[in-house]
Parts: structure tokens; C-alpha cells; sequence
């Protein structure tokens, strides 16, 4: 592929980047700029590599022949001799059809189905790559990582498997599930310190101390390649002359680097899609800046994919392959894990839902006139925690946009109640909140159900709340989008009570619209 003629701009959300589709290496039309910052998702303390120190530091870990002139890793052929090792440990999970997506989205919508790995996560496949070209005289004193969720398990896998000693540091906090699961396939767990920061360092020490060799999560050329097999099967599994797009979910950049470089030097029309949630949107921010950016904080609802910086070699590439990046919220990950269930049975954690996220909602941005067009979503993971379970299926309503919850300040006079049912007819009120605060008005939380299909949702919510502000003394405000309300405001119940003698009652209604009438008897 000549990287310098007929390259189209990339986007990221829109804006042009300005970079021209080169890939293993091949120079963009700017050099990427090197920030300041550090390898890992953990580093509070960044330090500013240069660009010849970078190049230097591949010649350490690649044997030459996987060089290329400019000093950078040649990747196609890192991949492909990577496919056997890869395959030892990995199956080539299927991709899937999701059929009832696809007749939602009128395309072709297709799951690779990583969730389905030894580990349920598609980080088995670096881990064991980076671990099985490891020099025998120097791996024999063990490994070392820091990671309290996959790609500890990779590891710990991995060096059962190459018979290998592991050493796993994970912080104090972490929860028992996660480090029994790694101690129950032989590796050796170290609980230390109060956060990453600190288990991070005591995984440097004794890296340095006893000899041991640091596998880290995404920013290695052999972690890389090993992600980067999943594009391989992508390819060989799919009609690439139908194949659109593919979907991967972000953190540090090791898989959408992986799939990105390879698919680009077969495929280069596929379009490569990464997709953040906004409260985690390092590589977004990194890419529309030019150079890696440090997160302050991160939300950590898709924890799996929840990284205050990316790597820099992943950077560089992802520079280089990646087309576009989407958005998610959580309640849109929420509706993404839901959709899963239905087409599958299967459940998966939300950062292995944010690629079948960001699918659904770039698909509705892009729609076309071809049903046949395909679009892949790597379901990259399912190690989900199940307290988390309640969580997801009360939100995903709101991620699908077929629940509203609006705040209507009523006046407390009889009557008052049964207008504002009235005003929701014929929609199903699936949530009401109320409590007696003043004599003069009333803030009522209610949830709303509206139809089913998308397009006519917001018509719908938009004419509830037209219809409500037609009387003169009600106000509503809608609070969908609320992260404090959902999560919070719903379940105060009107605030502190100045009603003496206060009583709770409950009352079971059908679930159908108008169900909620019966209680203006009681105004």
C-alpha cells in the first residue's frame, strides 16, 4: 500500500487529523509528538522518552529481522509469525451474526467473539505472545506483572502453560474473586499498596531486585502482535468486500493497535473504529491532541478499558491506522451488554460491550441504503462482575432511549396528579416518586416508557413534555442524561419530610398505561 498518494484524512469525531494511512512504520505526514508521559495506565510521575530512545528500545526487544530501515517494527510480518504461538493457547473463536442487531440496524452485524478465549478476554493472546518468545536463559527466574483484572489472568495462563513462575501484584483492595482466580492457576499473588500506583512500583522493584521480567498490559511489539492475530481471523472469517468496519474498544491501545496495523496493510478500505466511554477517553483526547495526553481521572464503570494514558508505542500506531473514535455513556454500554444477551445468552463485562456500543451508534450516525454492508464488534471480554448485574439492567433502558425519568414540579391541590397521568397517556409510567414537602407544589420523579422504535423516541418524550407544560402550573425538566439523578436523586424520595406523623404505603399496579389513574382517589 503507498502510503503517500490517495490517503484520506483520519477523523476523530469528525475532525480531521491530518495523518496519512502509513502503517508498520511507514512515517505519517507529521511526526507524531511524544508527550510527556509514562508507559502504563498507572504512572502519576510521567517521563519523556525521545524518539530515537523509542526506536533504540525496539532494536532490544525485536530480533532485527523484524526491524524495518526506519528502526520501527515491522508488523505484518511480527503477526503472522506470531499466528502459530498465538494458537497454542487461542482458539479462532467464531464471528458471530448477531441476528437481531442486524435486522435492528439493517446491516450485517458481526461479533468476534474473544469472550469465548480460556480466560474470557482477548489478553491471553499478548500475554502468551510476549511470554512465549521469551530467552529460556532469562525467563527461567519468572515474570512479573501488575494488573488486578485480565491481563493478570493472561499471564498467569500463559506461564502455566510455558511452566514459567509468575509473580502477580495486585493492590490490597482488590477483590477476592480476582486474585483467587490467578492464584488457582499456579501464579504466585502479591497484594501491595493502597492503589495501582504503589502495587506499579513494588512490580518495578522487583522486576529489578530478583530478575524478573515485567510483561506489561499493551505496550510491547510482541503484546501487540499478539491482539493484532484477531485481525488476521477477521479476514479470513468475512466477505472483505462487504466488511465496512471494525469496532474495537479502547484502553491503553494494544488491541485496536493490533487489529488496526494488520488490517491496513490487507484490507486498507475497512475502516478501524475505536470506541471510549466519555469519562475514559485517553486515546480520543491523545489522537485530537497530536501527543499522549494524562487523564486526571477516569471513570471506572468499563474498568477493563479505564486508562489515564495509552501506550506510546500504540500511540504511534494507532496515529497511523485508526480511522475514527466513537463515544459511549455508561447507560449506552449498559444497553450494548443487554443486546448481547439477547442475540447470544452470553454476558459480558462492559468494556467488552463497548465495541457493540459504539457499532450501534455509529451505524445509526452512518446510515446506508446497502443491508449487505457487514460491521465487526470485538466482544473483547465477559469477566463480569455479577453484583454489578442490577446495575446494568436498570440502565440499559435508558441507553436504548426507552425509558425516560423527568422531575415535574406539580401544585399540591387535588387533582393535580391525575392531569399529569393524563399528560403521559397512553405511555406506561414505569417509575414514580413522591413525598409531601410544601402546601403550595410538589417534585415528582417519574419514569416513562416510550416505543420501540428509535426514530420516534424523541418525538414521543418531546410531545410528553410539551403536553405537561401546557398547564400553566407544572414545569418538568428531563433528566435522562443525569448521571446524579439516575443514579442518586431517584431514590430520595422527595428529600427530608416536615409532615408529622408521617406513613408509607405501597401499592402493586398492572403493568400497563393508565394502571397509575386509580390513585388520585387518595389526592
Amino acid at each position: 500500500m503507498d502510503s503517500t498518494q490517495g490517503a484520506e484524512p483520519l477523523l476523530v469525531n469528525g475532525a480531521s487529523l491530518h495523518v496519512v494511512n502509513g502503517v508498520n512504520g511507514e512515517r505519517p505526514a507529521s511526526p507524531p509528538s511524544v508527550g510527556n508521559l509514562a508507559l502504563t495506565e498507572y504512572s502519576a510521575q510521567p517521563s519523556p522518552p525521545s524518539e530515537d530512545a523509542t526506536t533504540s528500545k525496539m532494536k532490544d526487544i525485536v530480533p532485527d529481522e523484524f526491524l524495518l530501515p526506519n528502526g520501527h517494527v515491522d508488523y505484518l510480518r511480527l503477526i503472522i509469525t506470531s499466528f502459530p504461538r498465538v494458537r497454542e493457547v487461542c482458539s479462532e473463536v467464531p464471528l458471530t451474526r448477531a441476528v437481531n442487531l442486524s435486522n435492528r440496524l439493517e446491516c450485517n452485524v458481526l461479533l468476534k467473539r474473544e469472550d469465548e478465549q480460556p480466560v474470557f478476554s482477548f489478553k491471553l493472546r499478548g500475554a502468551y505472545n510476549k511470554m512465549a518468545h521469551l530467552d529460556p536463559k532469562e525467563s527461567w527466574k519468572g515474570v512479573v506483572c501488575c494488573s488486578a483484572g485480565n491481563h493478570a489472568q493472561g499471564v498467569a495462563y500463559s506461564a502455566r502453560k510455558l511452566k514459567i513462575p509468575a509473580t502477580v501484584i495486585m493492590p490490597k483492595g482488590t477483590p477476592s474473586i480476582k486474585h483467587l482466580n490467578v492464584s488457582r492457576m499456579g501464579s504466585h499473588v502479591v497484594l501491595h499498596g493502597a492503589d495501582f500506583d504503589e502495587a506499579k512500583e513494588e512490580c518495578a522493584r522487583r522486576a529489578k531486585s530478583d530478575g524478573l521480567i515485567n510483561i506489561p498490559p499493551f505496550d510491547d511489539p510482541y503484546v501487540i502482535a499478539g491482539q493484532g492475530t484477531i485481525g488476521m481471523e477477521i479476514l479470513s472469517q468475512t466477505n472483505l468486500q462487504k466488511l465496512q468496519a471494525i469496532f474495537c474498544a479502547v484502553g491503553g491501545g494494544g488491541l485496536i493497535a493490533g487489529v488496526g496495523v494488520y488490517v491496513k496493510r490487507i484490507a486498507p478500505h475497512v475502516k478501524i473504529i475505536g470506541v471510549e466511554t466519555y469519562d475514559a477517553d485517553a486515546m480520543t483526547q491523545s489522537l485530537a491532541k497530536g501527543e499522549r495526553v494524562l487523564l486526571k481521572d477516569v471513570g471506572l464503570f468499563a474498568d477493563g478499558a479505564a486508562v489515564k494514558t495509552v501506550g506510546e508505542e500504540t500511540f504511534r500506531i494507532c496515529q497511523e491506522v485508526v480511522d475514527e473514535m466513537v463515544h459511549v455513556t455508561t447507560d449506552e454500554a449498559c444497553a450494548a451488554i443487554r443486546d448481547m444477551f439477547e442475540d447470544t445468552r452470553s454476558i459480558i463485562e462492559p468494556a467488552g460491550a463497548l465495541a457493540v456500543a459504539g457499532l450501534k451508534k455509529w451505524v445509526a450516525a452512518n446510515p446506508s441504503a446497502d443491508p449487505t454492508r457487514s460491521v465487526v464488534a470485538i466482544t473483547s471480554g465477559a469477566n463480569m462482575d455479577f453484583d454489578r448485574l442490577g446495575f446494568v439492567s436498570a440502565r440499559a433502558k435508558y441507553g436504548e432511549g426507552k425509558e425516560a425519568l423527568l422531575s415535574v414540579n406539580i401544585p399540591e391541590r387535588p387533582g393535580a396528579f391525575a392531569e399529569l397521568v393524563n399528560a403521559i397517556m397512553p405511555h406506561a409510567i414505569t417509575e414514580f416518586s413522591y413525598r409531601y414537602a410544601t402546601e403550595s407544589e410538589a417534585n415528582v420523579m417519574v419514569g416513562i416508557s416510550l416505543a420501540d422504535s428509535g426514530s420516534r423516541r424523541a418525538e414521543q418524550l418531546q410531545a410528553i413534555i410539551g403536553r405537561i407544560r401546557q398547564s400553566s402550573d407544572m414545569d418538568v425538566t428531563d433528566l435522562s442524561a443525569d448521571e446524579l439523578a439516575k443514579s442518586h436523586l431517584r431514590y430520595m424520595v422527595g428529600g427530608r419530610s416536615s409532615v408529622p406523623n408521617e406513613r408509607l404505603y405501597t401499592f402493586r399496579f398492572p403493568e400497563r398505561p393508565g394502571a397509575l389513574s386509580s390513585v388520585s382517589c387518595v389526592s
